[in-house]
């Protein structure tokens, strides 16, 4: 691990401010991620913030009927919260499904959704990567790709974002709140919080440099059966190969959201106009553009097989 700096901030503007004069600074919570990649040399910041201190950690009901989460809210908290567990119990088992019991105790929201990738290259830093050195190549392109994407991909990059969380969210329609360096505030769409890798993998959000995420929220709960059902190589402890959150209402309609496939939480909402339809058609919808490696391959029809599942599930 490198040299660096580290003091705390006094509020979400103070260490958003403090970023922003600081180039080549990284912000720290939970420190699940970070802190490994920084032993492994992948992330080197010159100097740490810490966040802890803040008071991002409450979920609060919304005046609409929402919810905001505080961006260190931790895991175990969020999935345990009744009104979580009550309205948008997709997300409390995605989390469930995610990580260790004491990972998840100290793992926060906002560091939930910037979770890098767990593609073995970007580890191996004896292996060309362009999420970790942008130009020198993706080793995976022709190497081992079982995990990798399939959808979403491009010649830089097929990586996928590793969070279960991410896709509830991103099928709930959450939206993320941030403070910027220069104080001001945005909410970002979920749907545009998480970037595909394109020619510049190494940008993996819209975050600018300095911002700070504060919270996630969520709008009204839309009802219908929730599920999140997480298919990987083993029963715990291990990133999807493929995952779904669905909602299904009454009627047969719903929302659908995959996992394991890309390089963000991948939704297709038009493809969600054939759920009444069946899964078939849904995932056709999904995977169109879909340029699968001969070893993932496999994904395509597994992520219709559990959208099956899923579907017949709700028909019980």
């Amino acid at each position: 691990m490198k040299p660096f700096t580290y003091e705390r901030a006094s509020s979400a503007a103070d260490a958003a401010d403090k970023a922003g004069r600081a180039p080549g600074s990284k912000f720290i919570a939970g420190g699940t991620n970070l802190l490994d990649l920084m032993k492994l040399q992948i992330e080197a910041p010159n100097h740490l913030i810490d966040i802890n201190g803040l008071d991002l950690d409450k979920i609060e009901s919304m005046p609409d009927g929402g919810l905001r989460i505080g961006a260190l809210v931790r895991n175990t908290d969020l999935a345990a919260d009744m009104r979580v567990r009550r309205d948008y119990a997709m997300l409390s088992r995605a989390l469930l499904a995610g990580a260790s019991g004491q990972l998840r105790n100290k793992a926060t929201t906002a560091g939930n959704l910037l979770q890098r990738t767990r593609c073995p290259y970007f580890y191996d830093t004896n292996m060309p990567c362009n999420k970790r050195q942008p130009g020198s190549g993706c080793s995976a392109i022709g190497g081992y790709t079982r995990q990798l994407g399939v959808v979403g991909v491009s010649d830089a990059c097929i990586a996928t974002h590793p969070s279960d969380m991410a896709v509830a969210m991103r099928a709930l329609d959450a939206t993320v709140e941030t403070v910027r360096a220069d104080k001001s505030s945005r909410a970002v769409p979920i749907a545009e919080f998480h970037r595909l890798p394109g020619d510049t993998p190494h940008i993996e959000t819209v975050l600018e440099p300095g911002e700070l995420i504060t919270a996630v929220t969520l709008p009204k709960a839309i009802g219908g059966k929730q599920y999140y059902r997480k298919v990987r190589d083993r029963a715990s402890y291990a990133f999807a190969l493929v995952s779904i959150a669905a909602v299904v209402q009454p009627d047969g309609s719903g929302r659908v959201a995959v996992g394991g496939i890309a390089h963000k939480p991948w939704r297709i909402e038009a493809a969600e106009t054939n759920m009444l339809r069946g899964a078939k058609p849904v995932a056709e919808q999904l995977l169109a553009d879909a340029r699968p490696t001969r070893a993932n391959a496999f994904k395509l029809p597994l992520v219709e097989r559990t959208l099956a599942a899923v579907l017949a599930e709700a028909r019980t």
